[in-house]
């Protein structure tokens, strides 16, 4: 009997130990996570002061970790979700203050392996496959920094809550309700600043709450997010991992985690002492020496005025030409040149070397000193969005494409203030001028026919011949530059987008021009050759009857050029849409050859388009045009069968615009845009 209660005493003491590191495990802190053995992937590591690297500015890539062991989820199989609180201090930090990537998330998983694949714009946490699929078991609460319509997300400046997918149950502006006055203060959550996050789920109810404060604010009374949430997808049968996740895109952004605790059943993470939480990494310049504040003896007042004249012409000197340079422009940049020079070519920018005023800056007109060669310098503002995405994208594409019907980018420059691309003057400007400003002459058929087959051949040089696929995304008169010969060059980058051949171009936000932009790209956000195909059908068109693609020009006219054309050629007139300012000048049999080639190109059917070399062996008279079956209804109306409506706003004028167009506007109000008048 001695023996085996001796037997059992160690049995004994081995089911308490076990049964303290179960509890231990309900319940953990880190102010900072030096020594902690976190379960880390990706980019993160932890610093040698115990701050947490979720991402280290890498591009394009994901960084995650979890506490090490997994929290006691459900008591039993197929249970409840047991109430959980968690508290964390983080801080994002891009290199730009008023313009990030992706953003972070706390995550509770069943496995601490999520996804790195596309991650991105995922968060790491999800991929373009699963995305929305019950097999994820993941809740994870999002703070995201960049606004993606395909998410539907509200901002670029946000807090969600999501279940299995990048589709938030629920979401709100970042920031905090002041206690005191009720009143909504914003929050950046790329201020480069510590702030801190709560997140409680209460087991009872199934609700959970998020609030979030600057450091050194008591956790807000009324929480930023409080929502019902079905968490019974969530982990595996009795456990998860609870950690973060966070993942980069083309901007150089950190996410960092200074502390967090965590506690099951309950009872609330335990605060976090502030004192003991690592300090972030400086940002900027480092502060100016002292030593320069401190006036040095003078011998003499002239030997002073001398030198602060001298300081102060220097200073300005520097000033005038300061430039910008950062690691990623070695990879992508081309020629760089030197705002000095850029300077003097232009004479200082002034308003006689003016050539135009787009979106995006202003377009310049310059003689390089050294070689004389003609130039147009574009400059465009850093506090622009849009602007820095334009430059990068402009910067990365066509810097390394060479044709003869591009525009040539020969260079750029960046300074403190300004982003500046250095282009081959085009003398004679816009196409968009000649075929609609009644000041200029009109071109002849021969040019316009000359026209439409080089931008056929640039455009056939983007989407197969060139090392990538490249999509423009804007294809219009107004993008298309006549060189000093009259030849057509594409011109303008700015919305381009480049992949890999054979690989399925991802979803991304609507771009581009009202009237050029195929159903199905407002649709399903997703731009392809074949969009293309359909903005260059409308442009010949646009070329061949010299109207705009939206707007008639008489009260009882159609408001839609393919449309117009489409009818016309239905009755067997086609011809009847020819320019008349050409005043039947042009040769009729590639007259009717541009016009059935527009109109199969901006056929509403994706499938229905030809692809851009069959279009140059249409032009060259390498290949017969196949015979299309007339059709009785109207582009307008196939356009709205296999689409779930245009919103009416995007077709009251035909500018290029960059935003998330609705799908569900309804029949009627896309009847109204596109046919009716307003």
């Amino acid at each position: 009997m001695g023996c085996l209660r001796l037997l059992l005493l160690p049995l004994s003491l081995l089911l308490l130990l076990a049964a303290d590191h179960a509890l231990a495990a309900e319940e953990f802190t880190y102010n900072g996570f030096g020594g902690a053995n976190l379960s880390l992937d990706g980019m993160s590591v932890v610093a040698p002061n115990g701050l947490l690297v979720l991402s280290n500015g890498t591009s394009q890539m994901a960084g995650h970790a979890f506490h090490p062991t997994p929290v006691r989820l459900r008591d039993v199989p197929g249970g409840a979700v047991r109430s959980f609180s968690a508290a964390f201090v983080f801080a994002i930090v891009s290199n730009f203050t008023v313009l990030s990537d992706n953003g972070m998330a706390f995550v509770v998983a069943p496995s601490t392996r999520l996804s790195t694949f596309n991650a991105g714009q995922y968060l790491g946490v999800l991929n373009v496959t699963d995305n929305g699929k019950d097999g994820n078991r993941v809740l994870f609460v999002e703070l995201d920094t960049m606004l993606n319509p395909e998410f539907q997300d509200m901002n670029s400046n946000h807090v969600g809550v999501n279940v299995n997918s990048m589709r938030s149950l629920q979401n709100h502006s970042a920031g905090y309700y002041d206690d005191a006055t009720g009143v909504f203060n914003n929050l950046s959550l790329i201020s480069r600043q510590p702030m801190q996050v709560w997140v409680d789920y209460d087991g009872a109810t199934t609700r959970l709450d998020v609030a979030m404060a600057p450091m050194g604010v008591p956790r807000p009374r009324k929480p930023l997010i409080s929502a019902p949430v079905n968490l019974s997808s969530v982990g595996s049968d009795t456990t998860a991992y609870v950690g973060f996740s966070a993942a980069t895109g083309v901007i150089f952004t950190r996410h960092y985690v200074l502390g967090w605790s965590f506690a099951m059943g309950g009872t609330a993470a335990p605060a976090l002492d502030a004192s003991r939480l690592p300090k972030l990494p400086r940002f900027g310049p480092k502060p100016r020496s002292k030593v320069l504040e401190i006036v040095l003896p003078i011998a003499t007042a002239a030997f002073v005025l001398a030198l602060l004249v001298g300081v102060f012409l220097l200073v300005r000197r520097r000033v005038r030409y300061a430039e910008v340079r950062e690691d990623w422009e070695v990879e992508f940049g081309p020629h760089r040149f030197s705002y000095k020079e850029l300077y003097h070519a232009t004479r200082g920018f002034k308003n006689k070397q003016l050539l135009g005023t787009g979106g995006f800056g202003r377009v310049y007109k310059g003689v390089l000193p050294k070689s004389n060669l003609e130039i147009a310098v574009k400059r465009v503002s850093h506090d622009s969005k849009q602007g820095m995405k334009e430059f990068i994208a402009e910067v990365v594409s066509i810097g390394h494409l060479r044709h003869r019907n591009l525009v040539q980018l020969l260079g750029y420059c960046r300074r403190k203030g300004e982003l500046l691309l250095v282009y081959d003057y085009m003398p004679n400007g816009s196409l968009d001028k000649y075929l609609h400003d009644k000041a200029r002459p009109v071109l002849d058929w021969e040019q316009r026919f000359q026209i439409i087959k080089g931008v056929a051949s640039g455009l056939l040089y983007l989407h197969e011949d060139w090392e990538q696929v490249v999509i423009h995304r804007d294809i219009k008169a107004s993008n298309v530059l006549l060189d000093a010969d009259m030849n057509g060059r594409l011109g303008d980058f700015g919305l381009a987008r480049l992949y890999d051949h054979g690989v399925d171009p991802q979803t991304t936000h609507v771009v581009g021009t009202m009237g050029y932009l195929a159903p199905e790209l407002v649709r399903t956000g997703k731009a392809t050759p074949v969009t293309d195909v359909f903005a260059f059908g409308v442009f010949v068109l646009e070329v061949t009857c010299g109207r705009r693609p939206l707007g008639c020009i008489a009260p009882d006219d159609q408001n839609v050029l393919l449309d117009w054309v489409q009818e016309h050629e239905r009755k067997g007139a086609a011809l009847d849409t020819v320019d008349a300012r050409l005043c039947g000048k042009y040769d009729a049999d590639e007259a009717r050859l541009a016009i059935r080639l527009g109109l199969m190109c901006a056929h509403p059917l994706p499938d229905a388009r030809p692809g851009m070399r069959q279009v140059v062996q249409y032009l060259d008279g390498d290949a017969p045009m196949p015979e299309v079956a007339p059709t009785y209804v109207s582009y307008t109306m196939l356009a709205l069968m296999q689409n779930d409506g245009f919103d009416s706003f995007a077709m009251s004028f035909p500018s290029t615009v960059s935003s998330s167009v609705s799908p569900v506007s309804g029949a009627f109000s896309a009847v109204s845009g596109l046919s009716g008048g307003r």
